[in-house]
């Protein structure tokens, strides 16, 4: 195996019990990395067969509060876990480091708690952030990791990034619409992990803030000419807009299909895909 990616959350910002938020865990090698911190993210690593203390990185795509909302847990649970201390590096665009100077102010009467009942457990979270712009952001043990820009305007900045390792390539794309940084990174990738959403069904609903997600996230059709414009291997479709109704997989998959002639998965909480070495 080169490269696996476990969608441990493929759910949207509308909570939903068979869905949690936003994050993708990827093994590269002897390296483990978390993409994006949403709702439940710790139990879904558990069920995925990891623990925080064994990450290697948090890597977030944006500051949405879908892709972050249990950044806490995750920096809690690998704080009380580890024996002794061991920094987690924090990687994600400008902003970042605001973001996690909040965390640790509300997480400050905890931490002291903690400290104060357990004698062994005598340091604060060890955290390094590391604010990102386009380019390698990781190369170490046989594994890159390459940041590009995508477009998830008005939020900005946001990134995609494509992980590299023994000859293949994942890109892990988070909430965008089509851009010339995404097909940068998806140039022959392996496997392509896309946020979709269905503007067919999204305009159905007569509600203006939730038509409002139409302009920022990549349509099924959009995912899938990205991909196929790209020649990637595989198309994963994640982060659903609207939440699918159960049994409709294979519409959401078919759609693709009519523009991609590669391999389309459409994802669901704990899927597996696997970027198979040469």
């Amino acid at each position: 195996m080169s490269i696996e990616v476990v969608l441990l959350g493929t759910g949207n910002p509308l909570p939903d019990p068979a869905r949690a938020g936003a994050a993708t865990l990827v093994r590269a090698g002897e390296r483990m990395y978390l993409f994006d911190a949403g709702r439940a993210v710790c139990m879904r690593l558990v069920a995925a067969g990891a623990l925080p203390m064994m990450l290697d990185a948090v890597i977030l795509t944006h500051l949405h509060s879908d892709h972050i909302c249990d950044l806490g847990d995750v920096v809690t649970t690998q704080w009380v876990m580890c024996m002794q201390p061991k920094t987690l590096p924090i990687y994600g665009p400008p902003g970042t480091q605001a973001v996690v100077d909040g965390l640790t102010a509300m997480l400050a009467p905890d931490v002291g708690y903690r400290r104060a009942h357990h004698a062994d457990l005598d340091w604060d979270p060890q955290l390094e952030v590391h604010e990102t712009e386009p380019g390698v952001v990781i190369d170490d043990a046989g594994v890159r990791i390459i940041a590009a820009a995508s477009d998830h305007r008005p939020v900005e900045p946001t990134l995609a990034y494509r992980i590299e390792h023994d000859g293949r390539a994942v890109v892990i794309a988070g909430d965008t619409v089509p851009c010339a940084g995404l097909d940068e990174l998806c140039a022959g990738a392996d496997v392509y992990v896309q946020t979709v959403l269905r503007d067919d069904l999204v305009r159905l609903v007569p509600a203006p803030r939730f038509q409002d997600t139409i302009d920022y996230h990549s349509t099924v059709e959009q995912a899938a000419q990205t991909a196929e414009r790209a020649g990637v291997g595989t198309l994963v479709l994640t982060h659903q807009v609207p939440g699918p109704a159960a049994g409709a997989a294979d519409e959401w998959v078919a759609i693709a299909q009519r523009v991609f002639r590669g391999r389309v998965v459409f994802g669901e909480d704990l899927t597996r895909v696997t970027a198979d070495g040469p």
